[in-house]
């Protein structure tokens, strides 16, 4: 039978956050992370439904505060975070493009906004998020456990700033950071569990899906620097109001090559020296 259920309280949680204003999101932290302390208790559905985008509620893209870029912005970085969250998705229809106006049975959706730049950068946007989705494991085959999910910074309210770790059954896994302020994190530290590459896979603030284009150049290697419980860390750009997510990549372990030479000692008889040479 139907066995899921929709999670009400994170539906209430984060769209009371994502209604804020960034000056007062720090103080009300606790609406993005609550929701984790009972996500395993069900079989949860995070949902997005037509009853939130009715009666005077707002759609979802003019919940979001701010001028109109920064509200595809909000919403970008909101659903970003709700694909990482564990929990099945739904999305209404109309919030994939940006529908200002509320939901309205008696007509259809307005499909010409696709006509406008951001609402087809908005669009564009959830296509490649479901499909990222779709690709990674991680993502989703342990939504039911702590097993698929490990928080690596709960707490930065400060900065209004989560970030975690999606798992697979193999142990391969996505981190995810996410910046619900619109300012940049230069050279933000953050915590990750292995010693490998990190490569930027996708980010809410890429030109392509109408952001500022605050990316994550090239490999990012861990160093052995401990960080929020973890032994390794790596120094990231955060873009704002936005969610990245980056890929691992496994380093080459090294391997030593032992190598024998003769020296003549001061008899003129030979003499073994051994010396050894990392290679990776």
């Amino acid at each position: 039978g139907f066995n899921y259920k929709w999670n009400m309280g994170w539906m209430n949680d984060m769209l009371h956050y994502v209604s804020l204003d960034p000056f007062f999101r720090k103080d009300n932290h606790n609406d993005i992370t609550f929701s984790l302390t009972y996500a395993f208790s069900e079989n949860y559905i995070l949902p997005l439904s037509h009853d939130e985008v009715v009666h005077g509620k707002k759609s979802l893209i003019d919940k979001q505060p701010g001028s109109y870029e920064e509200k595809f912005a909000g919403l970008r970085a909101f659903y970003g975070y709700m694909m990482g969250h564990p929990g099945k998705k739904l999305l209404f229809m109309g919030g994939e493009f940006g529908q200002f106006i509320e939901w309205d049975y008696h007509k259809q959706l307005d499909w010409f906004l696709l006509g406008y730049n951001m609402h087809q950068k908005l669009q564009n946007y959830v296509i490649d998020l479901n499909h990222f989705y779709l690709k990674h494991k991680a993502m989703y085959e342990q939504d039911d456990s702590w097993d698929g999910f490990k928080w690596i910074c709960y707490d930065d309210n400060l900065q209004n700033i989560v970030s975690f770790r999606r798992i697979d059954r193999q142990g391969d896994e996505i981190v995810e950071v996410v910046n619900f302020a619109p300012v940049v994190r230069h050279d933000y530290r953050m915590g990750v569990a292995q010693d490998a590459y990190y490569v930027e896979a996708l980010n809410s603030d890429d030109e392509k899906y109408g952001g500022s284009g605050v990316r994550n150049e090239g490999w990012i290697s861990a160093e052995e620097i401990p960080m929020h419980g973890y032994d390794y860390s790596i120094s990231i750009t955060i873009p704002p109001m936005a969610a990245v997510f980056f890929t691992l990549r496994k380093k080459r372990k090294s391997t030593k090559k032992l190598t024998v030479k003769k020296n003549k000692n001061e008899n003129g008889e030979g003499e073994e020296q051994k010396s050894s040479g990392a290679k990776e």
